[in-house]
């Protein structure tokens, strides 16, 4: 049976027809998924879901919402994080991380909520859920001056070297619709040759379709929808299971085992 290491399974995109999507994902073999937040206002709502579905959740606020965020959102993490600490479907903090992709974001501010966040985890002892874009190296800088219970890199697409300093620090890598693309060379070789027990599989549904769902810009334009689901991870794991030379089975029980290793709560869930 398969995990689905990060799925934002509250996105708008799900609101017509959330627990069918939930049905096909556990009919799929999709039998735990983990639901990180991506602000304040959905703290309630990925721990409501989690709850509902026998799924987990985690809390944190997200890179990309850091412009609109303010100090009063990271005291009411905190409280949440306090008020939740026996629940064990809250595994971890996140989304958090660094994002120098997307335009217009203050760097500056977005490191001051990760260390903060990071500090947080560190006080309740949670692993962290990162999301790591154009940001690998500025993440590690914080993770080796913050020492916290390791993680998930999610969607990880970074150098080799980099890759291993997270595995070194105790992180799994996040591997999902990307994987799918025979172009994507680094990330497939990454795919292959890293250690098995660094690898987790992930949607990161509603975004990151795989090439089976992917529209291109023309199309999307055109109306077309391309909504990736958290039933599609046997498939994904399907490739990464040709990739490593592995029967499906075995990437399910494998990457079943390393989430569980990174989020050791999931450990009383699955």
């Amino acid at each position: 049976m398969f995990t689905d290491s990060h799925v934002h399974l509250d996105a708008p995109e799900f609101d017509a027809d959330r627990d069918e999507v939930v049905r096909r994902a556990v009919q799929a073999g999709v039998t735990q998924m983990v639901i990180p937040a991506v602000e304040r206002s959905n703290f309630d709502t990925v721990r409501e879901l989690a709850h509902r579905h026998g799924f987990s959740y985690a809390l944190g606020i997200h890179p990309l919402y850091t412009g609109r965020a303010t100090d009063d959102d990271l005291v009411q993490l905190e409280a949440a994080l306090l008020a939740h600490r026996h629940d064990p479907r809250l595994v971890a903090v996140g989304e958090i991380g660094l994002d120098y992709f997307v335009p217009g974001l203050d760097p500056g501010r977005q490191e001051r909520f990760y260390a903060m966040q990071l500090q947080l985890a560190k006080r309740f002892e949670l692993p962290v859920i990162l999301h790591v874009r154009r940001s690998a190296d500025q993440l590690l800088k914080h993770l080796r001056r913050i020492k916290v219970a390791g993680g998930i890199a999610h969607a990880f697409n970074g150098s080799d070297q980099q890759a291993q300093a997270f595995v070194e620090l105790g992180f799994k890598l996040g591997f999902g619709g990307t994987l799918t693309f025979e172009r994507s060379l680094q990330i497939r070789r990454l795919a292959k040759d890293l250690p098995e027990t660094a690898l987790v599989l992930e949607t990161d549904a509603p975004d990151i379709p795989p090439h089976w769902l992917y529209k291109t810009a023309e199309q999307r334009a055109a109306g077309e929808g391309s909504r990736n689901e958290p039933a599609e991870l046997p498939r994904i794991g399907q490739q990464l299971a040709e990739l490593r030379g592995w029967s499906l089975e075995q990437t399910a029980a494998i990457t079943t085992a390393n989430v569980r290793a990174a989020l050791p709560r999931l450990a009383s869930l699955i």
